[in-house]
């Protein structure tokens, strides 16, 4: 299997998503499909009115074998909902046309390997049935290209498939879930939600697409350039980072006394909080568990900042619990876009030790923000130095935390810890 310039592999090109066919033969036919279309409509125009209908009639007669009336013929054999298949063929802009083993020998690839990348975006096992399109063999095509050339292991392929699955899995039920379920309320009377869906997702399945596009190209980069200024090429997987878990207080209770509806609504009102605190301050949100988030940055002080802010910003909400923040600094194992290790463990430790409304952070930790002058190594030195200033007729060094020192303890399957109470510094 060679590899073309788009880098899929087989050795025709494909173009617009059809294997095979090259961007001039499709520009081509759908040019030759625009004339015929405009002759006919022409030689149409010239026929008298009881010819012109019976030319409808007959157009109507063909029209049946249109996506529509395929997606129900195929409904029918198969036992499926025909607006479910409908809405697949728009959104996958293809029909169901191969059985597994057909789209592997199409796309030059083992049934095996083709098996492995598809479980590893999350899709179950169908047998033989012919439920893949075009688009599945190009997207086969490509990864094993990808590995052909080269470029990219088998193993490493593999992670591709699962972690771009597993990423646009959540993202899909989310848009599902929150935002088609509002827009497909029927805006008239006697309309069902089923014929609002269909025009909808035809609407903004192109919007949409494109908005993801952006998005992604951004994170990439932004990824991209922390990843080229890591000081070596061991610190570009295992880097130096603060790792931050703020956790919601008695949320096990809560769900108890709350209705499912206002549980969901606490829930995604702290998720999208914390998600907007922790980029507008220059942090990287890991992930949401409900009632935790997961956050990193590359700067204790603004992994402090983040902390602070998320406890005094849930604080003057009378509907949000009491928080609790616990952070470590350490190297961090990054893989898939989520972080390991026992900084990580610690962090999370932390957090399930910590006072309510407050923030505990461990010793490298509190190192880091000394050493980053932002915070004092003890308020005793800190009064020195004022002092210091003072009679030479300087300003005192100005620091943003304070550190307090907790008794030391032990912590499952860490051993002994001295966390540290940190906390704003009010002058």
């Amino acid at each position: 299997m060679t590899v073309d310039d788009t880098g899929s592999g087989t050795g025709n090109p494909a173009s617009d998503g059809e294997p095979g066919r090259t961007a001039g033969s499709v520009a081509d036919t759908e040019a030759a499909r625009v004339d015929r279309a405009e002759a006919h409509a022409r030689v149409e125009a010239r026929v008298e009115a009881p010819d012109r209908a019976d030319r409808q009639g007959r157009a109507d007669q063909q029209n049946r074998t249109d996506p529509q009336s395929r997606a129900e013929a195929a409904a029918t054999s198969s036992g499926e909902d025909p607006l479910a298949l409908r809405l697949e063929q728009l959104i996958l802009g293809a029909e169901r046309r191969y059985t597994p083993f057909q789209a592997a020998r199409s796309a030059g690839v083992s049934v095996e390997l083709a098996t492995r990348f598809w479980r590893a975006m999350g899709f179950a096992d169908i047998g033989q049935a012919r439920a893949l399109t075009e688009a599945d063999v190009l997207a086969l095509r490509r990864l094993a290209g990808l590995v052909e050339a080269g470029l990219l292991s088998e193993a490493m392929a593999i992670q591709v498939a699962r972690s771009t699955g597993q990423t646009t899995a959540r993202l899909a039920e989310w848009q599902i879930d929150s935002f088609l379920e509002g827009l497909t309320e029927p805006p008239e009377p006697g309309m069902t939600r089923t014929e609002v869906t269909y025009p909808l997702v035809e609407l903004l399945l192109p919007e949409l697409e494109e908005f993801l596009v952006y998005v992604w190209r951004r994170q990439l980069a932004a990824a991209t350039g922390r990843v080229v200024q890591a000081a070596d090429d061991e610190e570009m997987v295992d880097r130096r980072l603060a790792v931050g878990f703020a956790d919601l207080v008695g949320f096990t209770r809560l769900t108890r006394r709350m209705e499912e509806e206002e549980l969901g609504e606490l829930v995604e009102a702290f998720e999208t909080t914390a998600a907007d605190l922790v980029a507008a301050h220059g942090g990287r949100l890991i992930k949401t568990l409900g009632d935790e988030v997961l956050y990193a940055a590359d700067d204790a002080g603004v992994a402090a900042e983040i902390a602070l802010r998320l406890i005094e910003t849930m604080a003057n909400d009378e509907t949000m619990p009491e928080l609790r923040v616990g952070i470590a600094f350490g190297t961090v194992t990054t893989r898939m876009g989520d972080v390991f290790g026992t900084t990580v463990n610690l962090a999370s430790r932390l957090t399930s030790i910590a006072p309510k409304d407050a923030v505990l952070v461990d010793g490298a930790f509190a190192e880091e923000l000394t050493r980053t002058g932002d915070a004092p190594a003890s308020e005793a030195e800190a009064a020195e130095e004022a002092a210091a200033a003072e009679k030479e007729g300087e300003e005192p060094p100005v620091y943003r935390f304070t550190l307090q020192p907790m008794w030391q303890r032990a912590v499952r399957g860490l051993g002994v810890v001295e966390p540290w109470l940190m906390s704003r510094r009010n002058s």
